[in-house]
């Protein structure tokens, strides 16, 4: 008794069905009247309008300077700038931010000073990429 077809369907089939969908992505990408050209995708818009697609420096630094300044708030203790994964000028943010909300959370508790790393995390961070990415190598 056959119990199925042969045994090189599946692995065909599944290759045709890789092949077609790298076939009708590639035709929307083309620059000459394919789908993309047409439908004036949002990819194409906002690459015309000039917004990057990726996180500026200063939102990315905020928003992890301000997840280790929690996570140091609650545990009381410093980690490695490195296994965070944060610079030298980041990890210094990082300190002088939890230095401030413990001076608030004795005054006015751990909301207050929950709010108060993320508006220093914001603040420094915007300040130490206004120009840009700051100079002196990776590690600053």
């Amino acid at each position: 008794m056959r119990t199925g077809g042969p045994s090189w369907r599946g692995p065909v089939l599944a290759l045709v069905l890789v092949t077609g969908a790298l076939a009708a992505g590639c035709g929307e990408s083309g620059p000459r009247g394919g789908a993309a050209s047409t439908r004036g995708g949002a990819a194409s818009t906002r690459a015309a309008s000039g917004t990057p697609s990726a996180t500026p420096p200063e939102d990315l630094c905020a928003r992890i300077v301000a997840h280790w300044s929690r996570e140091v708030l609650d545990s009381d203790t410093y980690g490695d700038y490195q296994s965070m994964g944060l610079s030298n000028g980041q990890y210094e943010i990082l300190m002088d931010v939890v230095d401030a909300a413990r001076a608030e959370k004795k005054r006015s508790g751990e909301q207050a000073a929950r709010e108060l790393i993320d508006r220093g995390a914001r603040e420094r961070c915007t300040e130490r990429y206004r120009d840009g990415d700051p100079t002196g190598g990776p590690w600053s």
